[in-house]
């Protein structure tokens, strides 16, 4: 439910970025405040959507008296894997949520920053492409860290892929990501940069 709620709102974010570089003059009309409202509740409804309809579906299948998990959290594929029964019709529609709730929004992202890198590269004035770098680096680096080990983990061939590599990949987007983003997006605020250089003067007086 974390993962497939955070692709969608990376690439909603990522389309708001795009309006505002690539649109900037039709920014309040676009992004008004009926549409980040129907945005953030497509977010959420999609999340709730996947995680009920997974479970459902999952908890109806018999496990094969197996009481303990060999993961960190109770995700759909590791119960599957433990279930007994039936288990095509579940993997098929785990395969087709995962390919839309995942390499959908990816395609977004990836087709929004290519607008904005092109329309970048057409403003003339420096300022006007630090202002265009600004507004997108905090995004940018959550894409990664989100993205980033998933995509290196999946390149892999499936025999090199470790037991332990799936739990790491839902510590680091249940935990590390959803911990780090508050840091990443408030580092572009002028208040929180004073505060952070002033506590850094203050220790290196202290010492």
């Amino acid at each position: 439910h974390n993962g497939s709620t955070e692709c969608l709102l990376l690439a909603l974010m990522s389309f708001d970025r795009y309006v505002a570089i690539c649109r900037p003059l039709h920014y309040t009309f676009i992004m008004n405040q009926r549409v980040c409202i129907l945005l953030a509740s497509t977010v959420w409804l999609g999340g709730i959507t996947y995680a009920i309809s997974q479970v459902t579906t999952t908890l109806q299948l018999p496990l094969c008296s197996v009481n303990k998990l060999d993961h960190l959290v109770c995700e759909s594929p590791v119960l599957l894997k433990t279930a007994c029964g039936d288990k095509e019709v579940n993997e098929f529609t785990l395969y087709v949520v995962c390919i839309f709730m995942l390499a959908v929004p990816l395609c977004l992202i990836l087709a929004s920053y290519a607008s904005i890198g092109h329309a970048v590269l057409n403003i003339k004035s420096s300022e006007g492409k630090k202002k265009a770098v600004r507004t997108c680096s905090s995004h940018l680096v959550v894409v990664l860290l989100f993205y980033g080990p998933a995509i290196s983990m999946y390149l892999q061939p499936p025999s090199s892929i470790t037991k332990d590599q799936p739990k790491f990949m839902a510590l680091f987007y249940g935990v590390v990501t959803p911990t780090a983003n508050p840091f990443i997006y408030t580092l572009r605020n002028k208040e929180v940069k004073q505060v952070l250089s002033n506590l850094v003067r203050s220790i290196f007086r202290s010492k």
